[in-house]
C-alpha cells in the first residue's frame, strides 16, 4: 500500500502517522491486554470520585472504612475568579485555547528540558484525566507496564485521550469545576470547599487573591508548599502565582502590590467531622498495609478494597469494657492524688514551671502565631489564654465547657492512657488492640506508635538468656548488693542497683523465685554473668525490634519499647521457641469479592523448645512464688476454675511513670501500658502507681470477661505440657514465709503484695490461695 507513494519521504512521514494511529487504537482498545484500561465515554459522563475500603473485624462485622469524607465538591458559580484565573495562569495558560491536549506547549517543554530548564507540559484536562480516572493506576495497567519507557509513553497517550474525550463532554467551566472539586491540597484535603475551610475558615467564593494564590500554589507541592508547615516558601509560592495573575492580567498592578505584601493569614479555627468511623483498630490496619499499598499501587481511600482483620470482636469488646471500667477508677485516683497541685515534676518532686509554655510552643499553630505576630509573646499569650467554647472527653461522657488553650492543655496533660493488646501465638494473629482510650481525643496509638520504658517486664530476657545458656531455673543466687563495672562510651562506670525497699535479704533464691519476685539485685547478677550485650541479643532475637543500649540496667527495662514488641517477644515463649511476625490483616478483596492477596503467618526457631516451656513455668512464679508480683491476680476468682494456669510479669519505670503487665495463659499473650502522655506527669507511691496496681488490673478484669463467655473461644486449663524432653531441673519449692512486704517489680518499686501468699508444692498442677482477696 504505501510503495504507491513514490516520494520517499513522504512514504515514512505517512507510515509514521499510519503507525501512530495504529498505537493509539490499540491503547484504546486494549489490544492483547497489552495497554491496560482506558476509560471509555459512559466513564466519562458519569465519573466516580472514589471508592472507599472497608474494613472488618475477623467475623465479618464491619469495624470502618476509608474514603474521603472531606471532599465536598462545590459548584463554579461558588468558586472565586480568583482561583480560576490562579489555577488557569498557573497551571495551564492556555487552556481556553486547546482541546484537552496543548500541543504547544508539549514541544515547547521537550526544548525546554533539552536545554536544562524542565517543564511539566500536561494541561488541567490532562491533570484531571488522571487523576480523577487513575489512567495511572495498576488496575488501569497492561503486560507492557514492565517496559519502562514505554509505559510512561503509553501512560501519556491514555491520558491524552481521556483528555479528548473529557473536552467532548463537558464544557470549559465544567473542567474546571471538576478539577477544583477533585485535585488534593494535602493533609487529606481533597478539593476547593475543603482547603479554603482548613487553611482560611472560608468558602471558596470569598477567598481574595493572596488566599486564592496560597492555595493554587500548593498544588505544585503540597508538603513543600504547605502554609502551615512551610509558611516562607508557601510565600514565596504564592507571590509567583500572583505574579502569574498579573501578567495575564488577572489583577491589577495595584493589587499584585497590595496582595504580596499580605502575611499568610491562616485562620485554622474551622473544626471538620472527618472521623470516618476511626478507630485505633482502623489507623493500625492502615500502617500495617502502607507497604503492601505501595508496592501494588493500591490507594485505602480511592479503591474499593474489603480487609478482613484478625480482631476478635467479642475480644476487643471485652478489652474495651476492661480498660473503660479500670482506667475510669485509675483516673479517680491519679486526681484524689494530686488534688489542685500541678502534677508536671521533675526527677526531684518539684514542679516544672515552664512546662505549660513549652506545652504551647511544641503546637503546630505556635509558629504560625509566632510568625503573624512577629514574635510578641504578649499576644502569642493572649492567644492561648482566650476563652471559648468546646466540648471535652470525661468519663461520664463528652462534656462542654468554656476553655482557654491554656485550660486544655492543663486539664489533658493529666489524664492517664493505655495501650492493649492481644495475640494467639499459635496463629500469630492480633485478637485485641486497644491503642487508648478514646480515639476522637487521644489519636496517638499506645500500641505500636508510643514507646516508653518496659520497667521489669523486661527481666525475662535476662532469664531466658540464662536458661538458654547453661543455667536452670532451680540455680539459686543470693539477694546481696551488687556493683558492675563496665565501660560506656569510653567512659568507666560502676552500677550498683537497689531493691525497692534500698534493703537486702540475703536470701538465697532460685531464678524462678528471684524472677517470681521480680528482685533486682539478683536479676543483676545474672545479667553480669551471662553478659548484657548476650541480653540486647536475646531480646532482639525474641522480637524486640527498638535499638537497645547494652549497658547492665539493659535487663531492668531502661530501654523504650511499645506494647506491640513485647507482646510479639512474649509470644515466643508460648510459641515453642518460635518468634512470629504478628498477622493483623488475614485478606484484601476487592469490590466483587476476588482475593487480592492472603497474608500467612512467618515464623523463626530462636529458642529450643525445652527454653520455651522452662520459660512458661518462670513465669507462673509470679502468682506461684512467695512475693511474686502477680498475686494480686488471685484477687479475680474468675480466673482460676478448672485447674486454670495464669503466668505473667509486672513492670513500673522509675519514679512509677510506666506501669506495664504482661499476661500469659495457655492460648493468649496480653500485653498492658499505662501511664500519662507525658513523662513528667506520674503517680507518687508504690500502692498507688506500680504495674501491679494499674496494668495487671486490666488484665484481671479483661480474662474475667473472656473465660466467662462460653462463645469466647478461650477456656480455662494449665499450661501445655513440655513440647520435649526436659533435661535441666526446674522442680524446686522455695520455702514457704508468710505475707512478704518487699516483693519488687521495678527499677528499685515495691510490687503489689496484698495478697496471702498461695501454697504451692513444687511443679504439682494444684494451686491454691490460703485466703481468696
Amino acid at each position: 500500500m504505501f510503495r504507491r507513494i513514490k516520494n520517499r519521504y513522504l512514504r515514512y512521514f505517512v507510515i509514521f502517522i499510519y503507525a501512530i494511529i495504529v498505537f493509539f487504537c490499540a491503547i484504546e482498545v486494549n489490544f492483547l491486554w497489552l495497554f491496560g484500561y482506558s476509560p471509555d465515554m459512559q466513564d466519562i459522563k458519569d465519573p466516580i470520585m472514589s471508592v472507599g475500603s472497608q474494613v472488618y473485624y475477623s467475623d465479618g462485622k464491619l469495624i470502618g472504612e476509608y474514603y474521603h469524607e472531606n471532599r465536598s465538591p462545590v459548584e463554579y458559580k461558588s468558586i472565586s475568579p480568583y482561583l480560576i484565573n490562579a489555577l488557569v495562569s498557573t497551571e495551564d495558560v492556555r487552556f481556553y485555547k486547546h482541546g484537552g491536549v496543548d500541543y504547544y506547549s508539549f514541544f515547547t517543554s521537550i526544548l525546554s528540558t533539552a536545554s536544562g530548564d524542565r517543564r511539566g507540559a500536561s494541561t488541567i484536562t490532562q491533570q484531571l484525566a488522571k487523576n480523577l480516572y487513575s489512567t495511572r493506576k495498576k488496575k488501569s495497567q497492561g503486560l507492557l507496564r514492565h517496559v519502562p519507557i514505554l509505559r510512561t509513553l503509553i501512560f501519556k497517550c491514555k491520558e491524552w485521550l481521556t483528555a479528548y474525550k473529557i473536552e467532548h463532554v463537558y464544557s470549559k467551566n465544567e473542567i474546571l469545576t471538576l478539577y477544583l472539586n477533585t485535585v488534593p491540597f494535602g493533609n487529606n484535603s481533597f478539593g476547593i470547599k475543603t482547603a479554603t475551610l482548613k487553611f482560611f475558615n472560608k468558602m471558596p467564593d470569598a477567598v481574595d487573591p493572596a488566599e486564592a494564590a496560597t492555595l493554587i500554589g500548593m498544588l505544585k507541592a503540597t508538603s513543600t508548599y504547605n502554609p502551615i508547615n512551610n509558611p516562607d516558601k508557601s510565600i514565596d509560592r504564592r507571590n509567583t502565582v500572583l505574579g502569574q495573575m498579573l501578567k495575564n492580567k488577572n489583577i491589577t498592578k495595584d493589587e499584585y502590590d497590595s496582595n504580596i505584601k499580605k502575611p499568610i493569614g491562616l485562620d485554622l479555627s474551622y473544626v471538620e467531622n472527618n472521623s470516618q468511623g476511626d478507630s485505633y483498630i482502623r489507623q493500625a490496619v492502615e500502617r500495617w498495609l502502607k507497604k503492601w499499598l505501595a508496592d501494588n499501587n493500591y490507594d485505602l481511600y480511592e479503591d474499593g478494597l474489603k480487609i478482613y482483620t484478625t480482631i476478635d470482636s467479642r475480644l476487643q469488646q471485652y478489652a474495651e469494657e476492661a480498660v473503660a471500667e479500670k482506667m475510669k477508677m485509675l483516673q479517680k485516683r491519679f486526681d484524689n492524688l494530686w488534688g489542685k497541685k500541678n502534677p508536671w515534676r521533675d526527677s526531684k518532686g518539684n514542679e516544672i514551671k515552664d512546662f505549660v509554655l513549652k506545652a504551647e510552643q511544641h503546637l503546630p499553630i505556635y509558629n504560625v502565631l509566632s510568625k503573624k505576630y512577629h514574635g510578641d509573646t504578649v499576644q502569642i499569650k493572649q492567644y492561648f489564654e482566650k476563652k471559648k467554647r468546646m466540648k471535652v472527653f470525661t468519663w461520664n461522657g463528652e462534656k462542654d465547657t468554656t476553655f482557654s488553650s491554656v485550660d486544655s492543655i492543663k486539664y489533658y496533660t493529666r489524664i492517664l492512657n493505655t495501650g492493649m493488646m492481644t495475640i494467639e501465638p499459635s496463629t500469630g494473629k492480633i485478637k485485641v488492640w486497644v491503642g487508648g482510650i478514646d480515639h476522637h481525643y487521644f489519636n496517638y496509638d499506645h500500641v505500636n506508635q508510643s514507646k516508653r520504658q518496659a520497667g521489669s517486664t523486661f527481666k525475662p530476657f535476662a532469664y531466658v538468656t540464662a536458661l538458654d545458656n547453661g543455667f536452670t531455673p532451680c540455680d539459686k543466687f543470693t539477694d546481696k548488693p551488687v556493683a558492675i563495672h563496665y565501660n560506656d562510651g569510653g567512659k568507666d562506670q560502676v552500677w550498683a542497683p537497689n531493691n525497692a525497699d534500698f534493703k537486702f535479704t540475703y536470701q538465697e533464691m532460685s531464678l524462678r523465685w528471684a524472677m517470681g519476685k521480680s528482685v533486682n539485685s539478683i536479676t543483676a547478677q545474672v545479667t553480669q554473668q551471662v553478659g548484657w550485650d548476650k541480653v540486647v541479643e536475646y531480646a532482639h532475637k525474641c522480637g524486640i525490634e527498638s535499638p537497645l543500649k547494652s549497658v547492665p540496667s539493659v535487663s531492668l527495662g531502661t530501654n523504650d519499647v511499645s506494647v506491640y514488641e513485647m507482646v510479639r517477644a512474649y509470644s515466643t515463649f508460648l510459641n515453642k521457641g518460635q518468634k512470629i511476625d504478628p498477622l493483623l490483616v488475614t485478606k484484601i478483596t476487592d469490590q466483587a469479592g476476588n482475593v487480592l492477596q492472603d497474608f500467612t503467618l512467618k515464623t523463626e526457631q530462636v529458642l529450643s523448645e525445652e527454653t520455651a516451656w522452662l520459660m512458661l513455668y518462670m513465669f507462673r512464679g509470679g502468682l506461684e512464688e512467695p512475693g511474686g508480683t502477680s498475686l494480686a491476680l488471685w484477687d479475680y476468682p474468675g480466673l482460676f476454675k478448672k485447674d486454670n494456669q495464669i503466668g505473667g510479669k509486672t513492670g513500673t519505670s522509675s519514679d512509677y511513670v510506666d506501669g506495664w503487665y504482661m499476661g500469659i495463659t495457655k492460648d493468649l499473650i496480653t500485653g498492658i501500658w499505662v501511664g500519662a502522655d507525658d513523662r513528667s506527669v506520674h503517680f507518687t507511691n508504690s500502692e498507688t502507681g506500680e504495674g501491679s496496681h494499674t496494668a495487671l488490673p486490666i488484665f484481671g478484669s479483661f480474662m474475667q470477661r473472656v473465660y466467662a463467655d462460653p462463645n469466647s473461644g478461650y477456656t480455662y486449663g494449665p499450661f501445655p505440657k513440655p513440647w520435649s524432653k526436659i533435661t535441666k531441673t526446674y522442680d524446686c519449692p522455695s520455702p514457704r514465709i508468710k505475707a512478704d512486704t518487699t516483693a519488687v517489680d521495678s527499677l528499685g518499686m515495691p510490687a503489689d503484695t496484698s495478697a496471702v501468699l498461695p501454697k504451692v508444692d513444687g511443679d504439682k498442677k494444684e494451686v491454691k490461695p490460703e485466703a481468696n482477696r
